[in-house]
């Protein structure tokens, strides 16, 4: 038995030394029933825009279309987001219905990438090609009729060349038919929290009632990065040859920006051109979604004058790094009557360049915590609130080791808690 008290440990960040404050309530005198801590979310990009980001040149504003947050741009939606801190720096009609074009073939390698890492395909795995696959137009890999192709080429084939043709392969192998497979593609985006979006096919191409959103392809984006890091290289392939024929991929961004690694393009008559890309560098990520643009060159123009924007207007702060102490919890018959808690991943806020932040961080966890405590138990959270109000949540673990008392001094531990627990 063990006396439990909610124990709530804020610390406010500042230009000065962190310092952490824990506050602990008066124990009870008998033992109560906790329920245990909610695992911490994972910080996913928001679906609003918070964040007010620095205000651009006055000339360049006055030249471009407005953006609700953040600079002017061409084209017709747009999104930017941190999403290692969820915050948006860039928002024009985001939540807006468009045409996904072929940005909608990351929904199809998410799900190709999602069977390989559950084991139920394999890179070399094979899929045939049938006629309607082989009479795909538009972007093609130029698959053979009848022909079996491994999983690997029909992954490059569809990020590098954008192949049409792959991705009927891939639905009708995966899921039987196209439209099968278009239906499992909405309830995974669903899954992932792209909530305005609906697919109709496998490539992208053009179909009644498909549609998606700047945010949408941003979360999708994120997600693949975050779940497949390993696959995630394919995207930064610049060019491969099939069959003979040697194609370039159409990001341009992955020769003409540095840190660019990804993603996809995609263009049709309805939505213009678009692209949905991301970066990184100096172990910073941005992850950008434009569409509406004119033509391919502006596309290339104008992704890479946002995400060179974002990257000089908007800098991180670190409040805690990977392993550093957020707070001392107590513990209960324990060897040693405190143990550390950690963060297991970088904490950082995202702020205009030369902005002064001070979030506040609160440690949230059920305590005493009762020996013997394993290092690396999960125990609570970090709760950190933004200078906007947003909160993002990061899981606290146990940065060491702690054994149970001895036998005598659990005894005399108990005795003093259940005669005298009151005076302390």
């Amino acid at each position: 038995m063990r006396p439990l008290a909610t124990l709530l440990a804020a610390a406010i960040v500042s230009a000065g030394p962190f310092q952490a404050v824990a506050q602990q309530q008066e124990p009870p005198r008998r033992q109560q029933q906790t329920q245990p801590p909610k695992p911490a979310a994972k910080p996913r990009p928001p679906a609003a825009a918070p964040a007010k980001p620095a205000t651009p040149p006055a000339a360049k504003a006055e030249a471009l279309p407005p953006s609700q947050v953040g600079i002017g741009t061409f084209a017709r939606q747009a999104f930017m987001v941190d999403p290692q801190t969820s915050t948006v720096m860039l928002f024009k009609d985001a939540e807006q219905p468009m045409a996904p074009s072929s940005m909608s073939k990351m929904m199809t390698i998410y799900i190709i990438f999602e069977e390989l890492a559950a084991g139920r395909l394999k890179l070399d795995s094979r899929f045939r090609v049938s006629e309607r696959a082989r009479a795909m137009g538009g972007s093609r890999m130029f698959l053979e009729l009848g022909s079996e192709v491994t999983v690997e080429d029909l992954i490059r084939g569809i990020i590098i060349l954008s192949g049409n043709d792959a991705c009927v392969v891939v639905a009708e192998g995966l899921s039987g038919s196209e439209e099968s497979f278009a239906e499992r593609m909405t309830k995974r985006a669903r899954e992932l929290g792209m909530s305005k979006s609906v697919f109709k096919n496998s490539s992208g191409w053009p179909a009644d009632g498909q549609y998606t959103t700047a945010r949408d392809l941003a979360v999708l984006s994120w997600r693949t990065i975050e779940d497949f890091p390993k696959l995630y290289r394919y995207y930064a392939e610049t060019s491969w040859t099939y069959n003979n024929i040697r194609q370039e991929n159409r990001n341009r961004l992955l020769k003409t920006t540095p840190g660019t690694d990804g993603l996809k393009t995609g263009h049709t008559e309805e939505g213009g051109y678009g692209q949905a890309t991301s970066a990184i560098r100096d172990g910073r990520r941005l992850v950008l979604v434009v569409n509406g643009l004119a033509s391919m060159a502006e596309r290339a123009q104008e992704t890479s004058r946002l995400m060179e924007w974002g990257y000089r207007e908007f800098t991180n702060t670190t409040i805690f790094r990977a392993g550093d102490t957020v707070v001392d919890a107590p513990v209960w018959l324990g060897a040693q009557d405190k143990v550390p808690l950690v963060v297991t991943r970088a904490v950082q806020i995202t702020a205009p360049t030369g902005q002064t932040v001070s979030p506040r961080v609160v440690a949230r966890f059920d305590g005493p915590l009762a020996a013997p405590i394993a290092k690396g138990s999960k125990v609570g959270t970090a709760v950190v609130t933004l200078p906007d109000g947003r909160t993002i949540e990061y899981p606290l673990e146990t940065g060491a080791e702690v054994a149970r008392m001895g036998v005598l001094g659990r005894v005399t531990t108990l005795i003093r808690h259940y005669m005298f627990g009151w005076l302390s």
